[in-house]
């Protein structure tokens, strides 16, 4: 069955490792016959969270007039989150923390999802992404039936490209595949 997979790229770097890694997921996806969108956050104006909570007594309506509202129903109306980011001193980057935290005006609408993680780093030790993927899964706790369904981990690389020459993009691939 087609699912409608949204791959959440918080890469600042367009080609990045990670944002490669979501490009091979979503080949992968694609191929399988699921419906797959891909937004890099970088791309989008997303401010932070002021927690006004105008949201609360707004019908989810957000104070702050910028792109999250769209990308907030996307995330609403997709199956399958893929959440990726590079490590940034052991957690992911403002961006992608930006998106998550926004989704507070509509939150308990962001359910049912399965989740994909995504993390690239320079750091060899594969432990060095253990609190990155504690704060994916933060999200995904506070999201009502969420179901994680795979890891990759792009360790040991930092100059964008790095990552083509390792098994770990087949791995994206694979996994995209088997949604």
């Amino acid at each position: 069955m087609s699912k409608k997979i949204l791959i959440l790229s918080g890469s600042p770097r367009k080609g990045g490792n990670s944002d490669l890694l979501c490009d091979e997921f979503m080949r992968g996806a694609k191929e399988s016959g699921n419906k797959v969108d891909k937004v890099f956050v970088r791309d989008k104006k997303i401010a932070p969270c002021i927690a006004c909570y105008y949201c609360r007594n707004n019908d989810g309506k957000c104070a702050i007039k910028d792109d999250m509202a769209e990308v907030l129903q996307k995330m609403i109306d997709a199956d399958v989150l893929v959440l990726s980011s590079p490590v940034y001193f052991y957690s992911i980057d403002a961006q992608l923390k930006a998106v998550i935290d926004r989704t507070v005006a509509r939150w308990l609408e962001v359910k049912n999802k399965e989740f994909y993680y995504i993390v690239t780093m320079a750091d060899e030790e594969i432990s060095s992404a253990d609190t990155t993927l504690a704060c994916f899964r933060g999200y995904a706790d506070c999201v009502e039936g969420a179901v994680e369904k795979g890891v990759i981990i792009g360790n040991g690389v930092y100059a964008p490209g790095e990552i083509k020459s390792t098994q770990v993009m087949k791995d994206a691939y694979n996994m995209g595949k088997n949604v």
